[in-house]
């Protein structure tokens, strides 16, 4: 049995959510895989981890400007400035830990969805003190610089641009591959709505929106439900509150206001079984929800993207007319009402979908890691 080894990052979700997909592809593969995924967050000192994650959370949720400056600016560094190579010094101090963990685990192969632990092994993969071939996984549709990082076996980019991006930096062309961002499983398989619908007592022939997430430039998802349902218009709403407990109390109060058309759902894993149910996904613009929009065939209307991956991510979705964007409560209700008013539009952004989605990335990566399949 072939050991993968998935090495992330626990600063935002989206990273730790494709080495989960990676994980969860392996143990189903009729290959027979043992995967692990290690946070890489869980290796080093306390002091690190809170700079590292604490600082990245601080800055999208109250700083968002200031990230976007940090992310540009760190996009345009060159690689042999100083205060680039300062960095890797520091991160270099905290990699020991880590390295005897790999030499306990004695993996195959390591796949990284985060660039932190690709550059933490390149130093040791270009000492030769390392003989597992190291691959990474782009998570988003766009390339920052810190993702190029040498002496990897490979790189995987999420669409063709950023996989033509990543030769123009100067990676071999063979050692980029083309496979989009990995997801569960689970968005993958043929979902009747129909049944899925029936599951959560909502009407299968009703135009139905999904609303995943609100906060920054919209307001709090009850306050949206309420402005949206007081619209005229045939349509029904499901919203996620996740696990804010109050968010689901205050939603549930809105239900009772507008019965039958306001669905509220707490933490769920059964995300893929809600969008079965939708035509339409209203989201923050992450890479891992974007992917599982495109791989259940969902347009979307994107709000409130952080400054930087985020807002590129957006200008993917926006060039490929799979989206709309809503920078507030007004011009979320405008898209709604022009949706309603020309559903041919709607349908348009449907049918763009199908070359983008990736539903089966993560069987991809791993079949082309370990050489076992097309």
């Amino acid at each position: 049995m072939k050991k993968i080894l998935l090495l992330s990052v626990s600063a935002g979700a989206g990273h730790m959510r494709a080495a989960e997909a990676i994980r969860a592809c392996a143990d189903t593969h009729p290959a027979g895989i043992e995967a692990t995924h290690l946070d890489v967050m869980d290796f080093v000192s306390a002091g690190f981890r809170k700079l590292y994650t604490d600082l990245y959370i601080k800055l999208v949720s109250n700083q968002p400007a200031l990230w976007g400056y940090l992310y540009q600016k760190t996009d345009a560094a060159a690689p042999g400035a100083l205060s680039q190579k300062i960095r890797r010094a520091v991160e270099r101090l905290s990699c020991r830990p880590l390295l005897a963990e790999i030499k306990r685990q004695r993996p195959d192969a390591i796949i990284c969805t985060h660039f932190l632990p690709a550059e933490l092994l390149s130093r040791e993969l270009r000492k030769g003190r390392l003989a597992v071939p190291v691959w990474v996984q782009v998570t988003d549709f766009d390339l920052h610089s810190m993702w190029i990082v040498p002496n990897m076996r490979g790189y995987f980019a999420g669409n063709e641009e950023v996989a033509w991006r990543m030769r123009e930096s100067g990676l071999a062309e063979a050692a980029v591959h083309v496979s989009g961002i990995p997801i569960m499983p689970a968005f993958s398989e043929p979902l009747d709505r129909a049944v899925c619908a029936a599951e959560f007592g909502i009407d299968p022939r009703c135009k139905t929106f999904l609303m995943m997430s609100g906060g920054a430039g919209l307001g709090d998802l009850d306050v949206l439900a309420e402005r949206l349902l007081a619209m005229d218009g045939d349509f029904q709403l499901i919203a996620l509150a996740g696990k804010n407990q109050a968010m689901l109390t205050a939603l549930q109060r809105v239900a009772q206001r507008y019965p039958g058309r306001l669905f509220p759902q707490g933490f769920t894993h059964q995300v893929e079984r809600l969008m079965a149910c939708a035509d339409l996904v209203i989201t923050k613009p992450g890479g891992l929800t974007t992917s599982e929009c495109l791989a259940m065939q969902l347009p979307m209307i994107i709000n409130s993207p952080i400054p930087g991956q985020e807002e590129r991510n957006a200008d993917f979705l926006l060039e490929h007319g799979v989206a709309l964007k809503a920078i507030d409560d007004a011009a979320l209700e405008y898209r709604i009402r022009a949706l309603l008013k020309e559903p041919d539009r709607l349908t348009a952004m449907h049918h763009r979908i199908a070359p983008l989605g990736r539903p089966h990335a993560a069987q991809f990566v791993l079949n082309r890691v370990l050489d076992i399949g097309p």
